[in-house]
């Protein structure tokens, strides 16, 4: 009896087994499989990336991402880009007040007056009032924190050139 629940568990598993080995043929799935990214990664070189955190004049948002809440001021990510800077004080109208570009940026935290973000593959905390016109200072880079940035169809990138970081993806033509 032993020996027969043995081969039946056996069986069970093997026919298990095989299902999940056919279930990704490209006749099941209506098409050739993708092996490769549609979109290509954009490059910024180390030292031109360590250098780009920048306030700018502010603009319409394009494609925007999460949305934080500071005191009276609202920061909203433009994907890869940066972050819009809205005055709150007048929650029924945010007025736009600035733009600060952060090339490869998802994400950002506050804590005790310091912006904390992804930028890309490095976090970085920056000493930054978005109310004055002195610039973003970067007191602290901590380097290779985080996985290269995936496209937006799942690809990490391949063969990054040396000293280069992925910032972004855009479609191929």
């Amino acid at each position: 009896m032993k020996h027969k629940i043995i081969a039946l568990a056996l069986l069970l598993g093997m026919t298990l087994i095989q299902g999940c080995c056919f279930s990704g043929c490209p006749d099941d799935i209506g098409g050739e499989p993708i092996f490769e990214s549609q979109y290509e990664p954009i490059y910024l070189e180390r030292s031109v990336f360590e250098q780009s955190i920048a306030k700018e004049s502010a603009r319409p948002i394009e494609n925007s991402g999460k949305i934080y809440v500071f005191g009276d001021l609202l920061f909203v990510n433009e994907k890869y880009k940066g972050f819009h800077i809205f005055s709150n004080t007048n929650p029924s109208n945010p007025q736009a007040v600035a733009f600060l570009k952060i090339p490869g940026v998802t994400d950002m935290a506050i804590r005790n007056n310091v912006y904390f973000f992804n930028q890309a593959v490095d976090l970085v905390a920056v000493d930054f009032n978005p109310l004055t016109t002195t610039p973003p200072a970067v007191t602290k880079r901590v380097i290779e924190t985080f996985p290269p940035i995936q496209s937006p169809d799942g690809f990490l990138p391949y063969d990054i050139p040396e000293n280069n970081i992925v910032v972004g993806w855009q479609l191929r033509n």
